[in-house]
């Protein structure tokens, strides 16, 4: 009998997973949730039709054993690449500020005709980023150690 893998069963790995179905995606959001990173660290490659940011993820799979061990908080650097991207749009954002800091709240589908759909970056501050996608096919990988949170706390979000 197989159960399904826990958060711990990670321990100190490197995080390296792929969405190709909505359910997946709700994983990869929950973990990409509070993400920041600067906005000249997003790269458009129309040729090969692939999205890709470099984000600062807030370690939530490391939130809980961080608290009981009494130790600040973690992030690491991730790359989300979305693959088979045909079209890309923004809202709420100025492109030409290119230090200016965008802070991930959520990653989301909106289905289409025969699997195709766009997936919806939401930002903090009603920032969007939506990529229209032949299909769900994300991959987010963790490419550094976890370092200390700056702020030493766990993200918030005021009611």
């Amino acid at each position: 009998m197989s159960e399904d893998a826990k958060f711990e069963d990670g321990g100190e790995q490197p995080l390296r997973l792929q969405a190709q179905d909505g359910e997946d995606l709700q994983v990869l959001s929950s973990l990409l949730q509070d993400s920041v990173f600067p906005m000249a660290e997003m790269s458009w490659q129309p040729g090969k039709r692939r999205f890709a940011m470099l984000v600062n993820r807030f370690r939530w799979e490391d939130q809980a054993k961080a608290e009981q061990q009494g130790r600040k908080f973690e992030r690491v650097q991730s790359m989300l690449v979305v693959n088979s991207v045909l079209k890309i749009a923004s809202n709420g954002i100025d492109r030409g500020e290119k230090d200016m800091v965008l802070s991930l709240m959520s990653v989301a589908f909106e289905p289409a005709q025969e699997g195709a759909g766009t997936v919806q970056l939401t930002l903090a501050g009603d920032g969007a980023i939506a990529l229209e996608v032949e299909c769900i096919d994300l991959s987010l990988q963790d490419v550094t150690r976890p370092y200390r949170a700056p702020s030493g706390k766990v993200p918030d979000h005021p009611k």
